[in-house]
């Protein structure tokens, strides 16, 4: 079977591409693995597809080259994804920090796609696995060589192969390493890839000390490698979650510390001394209960502090109190891996590809787009609009 352009992924990123394509005439044809198209998709933002963010920039996200995303985010920005959302009549809303959320579910975000894909006349083939690509194919057609894709569903030929097939996240939908894979076999390097925005783990000390305050929430600042985002911090039964260290997971190294001020804006020294002068005569122990949940202020007195600071009766103690929650060092012993991390890390090495469309530089015919590459978003929707920005991309040079 021949096409003009094959899209190895049924995702996010490939669904996008391959209406792109197709709108300009070509002949596509995306091959999924997965016996339906677009399954994470489905199960993102809690079932509502968390599709943008209004406020996407270039800083929103992690790269071996902190530049490369840049082309991409500025030829298909928020406002021309939203723009297309309000052509299909779809309802969606502001949750914060400029995230846009579906009003009813993640299924009206698939289900646009594919009615894009269907009227720009791509196909898609789903349950598809592909066994081997082949380079250099000659196709009489072409007036290059092509790529020659064979699969459980027979051979594919194509001038252009785009790879779309997601990065290590989530495997119980079927995530795998064939973009990776196919990336390798052509020469093209690859950034290691890495868990992110995941859970982060307690060693058996900390595990010890908090994990029975399961369920407790507070607002943060959580810092990883000089990085700081303020979001709600969780404790779970195995370690830290929440967004704030969803975040800072993806700048967390193995064997470093994660820095997390319990009580961002409030300067303790002044607000207990204050107290202390009007004759509050309330325990130090008692007051925190105003700024942190009542379990985890318990438990951080019986644990992190010495009974002179639970009295806290002089500057001294303060002063240590106040160091102690506003640089609180968790080191964990891991991440919860890539079962509960939302995104891979790492990729395709960008150097090895062009910003504008990304064509592999020595492989002429071949891009590489969304997760696959080492491009990686922070929680909020900035994933989704690099799907569909080097989705566009690609989908426009192919």
């Amino acid at each position: 079977m021949t096409h003009d352009v094959i899209v190895l992924g049924a995702g996010a990123a490939g669904l996008f591409a391959a209406a792109e394509a197709g709108r300009r005439g070509r002949r596509v044809v995306v091959l999924e693995r997965a016996a339906e198209p677009g399954r994470k998709i489905l199960i993102s933002g809690g079932g509502r597809c968390n599709f943008t963010n209004i406020y996407c920039r270039p800083e929103n996200f992690l790269s071996g080259n902190p530049h490369f995303a840049r082309s991409a985010l500025a030829r298909y920005t928020p406002a021309d994804f939203i723009a297309l959302v309000e052509r299909h009549g779809i309802r969606y809303h502001e949750k914060r920090l400029g995230q846009l959320f579906c009003d009813g579910s993640a299924t009206e975000i698939l289900e646009m796609l594919l009615a894009e894909c269907a009227s720009a006349g791509a196909e898609i083939v789903a349950g598809c696995s592909v066994d081997e690509v082949v380079p250099g194919f000659q196709v009489p057609e072409f007036k290059v060589p092509g790529f020659r894709v064979q699969t459980s569903h027979g051979v594919f030929d194509a001038s252009s192969l785009i790879v779309a097939t997601g990065g290590l996240s989530i495997p119980k939908l079927g995530a795998t390493d064939l973009g990776y894979r196919i990336a390798r076999d052509f020469g093209i390097a690859v950034v290691a890839p890495r868990p992110a925005l995941v859970p982060l783990v307690f060693d058996s000390t900390d595990r010890a000390r908090w994990a029975d305050l399961t369920g407790v929430a507070t607002t943060v600042d959580a810092s990883a490698n000089g990085v700081t985002f303020r979001e709600r911090l969780l404790v779970t039964h195995r370690g830290l979650s929440g967004p704030a260290v969803l975040q800072a997971s993806s700048y967390w190294q193995p064997g470093g510390a994660v820095e997390i001020d319990l009580l961002p804006d409030v300067d303790l020294v002044r607000e207990l001394s204050a107290r202390r002068a009007a004759g509050d005569t309330q325990t130090t122990k008692t007051a925190m209960g105003e700024w942190l949940p009542r379990r985890f202020a318990d438990r951080w007195f019986e644990v992190m502090a010495s009974p002179s600071v639970i009295a806290a009766t002089g500057n001294d103690e303060l002063a240590a109190l106040s160091a102690g929650l506003h640089a609180w060092r968790v080191r964990p012993a891991g991440t919860e891996g890539f079962e509960k991390a939302e995104v891979t890390a790492g990729g395709v090495d960008t150097r090895e590809l062009s910003s504008q469309t990304m064509e592999a530089r020595r492989v002429p015919g071949l891009y590489f787009i969304g997760e696959v590459v080492d491009v990686t978003g922070h929680l909020g929707g900035f994933n989704f609009q690099w799907a569909w920005a080097s989705g566009h991309a690609a989908g426009s040079a192919a």
